[in-house]
């Protein structure tokens, strides 16, 4: 089992920065690839961005690339992401994601740990 815990949301502004954080814990963190899901309302949770065991790849959905960046730290377990120009269609709640296979974490069929979510609103 693995326990997720977020936290940053907020409010921000059209063009600002807000970092998200996901606490995990439980099973051995390294031993996981962790992503970032959101869902905005009225629409089906979408994959955001997700990184593997070792931190050593990444990967991201199109329409937030040179934008927003995942990193993790496996000493704290825990991982973050970096939302930099940020647009109103950014506005969602934000998802922790952990699955052990680094091939379907884009996939959220197959998620195998969720957390409870952060809310982010983005506008003017």
């Amino acid at each position: 089992q693995v326990q997720l815990v977020e936290s940053g949301g907020g409010w921000v502004q059209v063009g600002g920065s807000l970092r998200l954080s996901c606490a995990a814990s439980g099973r051995t963190f390294s031993s996981v690839a962790m992503g970032w899901y959101r869902q905005a309302p009225g629409k089906e949770r979408e994959f955001v961005a997700a990184i593997d065991r070792s931190g050593t790849m990444r990967t991201y959905v199109d329409s937030v690339k040179g934008r927003f960046t995942i990193t993790r730290d496996n000493a704290k377990n825990m991982i973050n992401l970096e939302m930099n120009s940020l647009k109103p269609e950014d506005t969602a709640v934000y998802y922790c994601a952990a699955d052990p296979r680094w091939a379907s974490i884009r996939d959220v069929r197959n998620i195998d740990y969720w957390g409870k979510g952060t809310l982010v609103t983005v506008s003017s």
